[in-house]
């Protein structure tokens, strides 16, 4: 199968390109030279392209498109959260409809499309996505999601499905750890009530796992949460994870209450400003990090066939002999 895949240069994308290249044939859009290095140092072949000017030619003779990218950063303008989020996927949607021989299309989405400042608990994909969330990533990814699932139409030959991990973690994130542990070691960094809350998460090989799968399985017009074998406490996740590079995060902590409403005021403050570094934490990074997300995976299991590859505590034993 050739698979044509966006955000290859990155965390998911270079994993899903080192997970599949040996069985197929992988296409992936680069932005640059460097992308072009990183791309084909993973194993597939680099495409000069990017979301904004995608066509259907670059599309040729793929069976499926695999959508990893996405803008997440937690600061920038409005107006690149819609143009990369929505439109980028809504363009890319287009062309794989008109290259007329893709026949399945995965998009990675997120439980962020959910929400809007709300605990997540024991939710499933009957929950309904949080089109207008005050947060740009959620509401884009949101709309993203369902011009994914809009678009589905098996009797065209064109089938369409979304894979949503929570909170993606292990060998060569290049996000979530690199970010926490530079707070931890500015001194900035402290738990939210304490860590006390419950949260999913999804190793990286599962996530790949579960998008292997759905390139051949599951029901089109359908999102997935594909997780790990437990849940944690954002403490004990975070402690464990920080551990693996040698960081210790200390006992500091502020309540949930405060957080929120201090990025609830400062934020506005930036954005009036139009100051170009980001807040001392942003609305969704203090939302989102202060509220339980518990999520289930129990239609992947069933529909997909989905069973995590890697539990959570092989995987943080095998990143580093410092979580033994």
């Amino acid at each position: 199968m050739k698979i044509f895949l966006t955000g290859g240069s990155g965390f998911v994308g270079g994993a899903l390109i080192g997970a599949l290249k040996d069985a197929h044939k992988i296409v992936a859009m680069s932005r640059s030279e460097a992308s072009n290095e990183k791309i084909k140092a993973k194993g597939a072949a680099p495409v000069r392209c990017d979301l904004e000017n995608i066509s259907a030619e670059y599309l040729a003779d793929c069976h499926a498109v695999i959508h990893c990218a996405a803008h997440l950063e937690e600061w920038g303008p409005l107006e690149l959260y819609d143009r990369i989020n929505v439109e980028g996927t809504r363009k890319l949607i287009e062309a794989a409809r008109r290259a007329g021989n893709v026949n399945r299309f995965i998009h990675i989405g997120t439980e962020a499309a959910l929400f809007y400042g709300q605990p997540l608990v024991n939710i499933d994909e009957t929950y309904p996505l949080a089109f207008n969330s005050p947060f740009p990533y959620s509401r884009t990814k949101a709309r993203a999601e369902k011009i994914v699932l809009d678009a589905n139409a098996p009797s065209e030959g064109f089938e369409t499905i979304v894979i949503r991990p929570r909170l993606v973690w292990g060998p060569g994130d290049e996000t979530i750890l690199p970010v926490v542990s530079r707070r931890v070691e500015s001194g900035s960094f402290k738990w939210i009530d304490h860590g006390r809350a419950e949260t999913s998460s999804t190793h990286i090989d599962n996530l790949v796992h579960g998008v292997t799968l759905a390139l051949t399985e599951g029901n089109s017009g359908n999102a997935y949460f594909v997780l790990d074998d437990k849940t944690q406490t954002y403490r004990e996740f975070f402690t464990q994870y920080l551990a693996t590079v040698g960081v210790a995060p200390g006992d500091g902590s502020v309540p949930g209450w405060f957080i929120r409403g201090f990025a609830n005021v400062t934020e506005p403050i930036w954005r009036l400003f139009n100051f170009k570094t980001p807040p001392p934490v942003s609305r969704f990074a203090a939302h989102i990090m202060s509220r339980a997300c518990v999520l289930s995976d129990e239609k992947a299991q069933r529909e997909l066939g989905y069973r995590p590859v890697m539990s959570v505590d092989r995987g943080f034993s095998e990143l580093s002999p410092l979580t033994e």
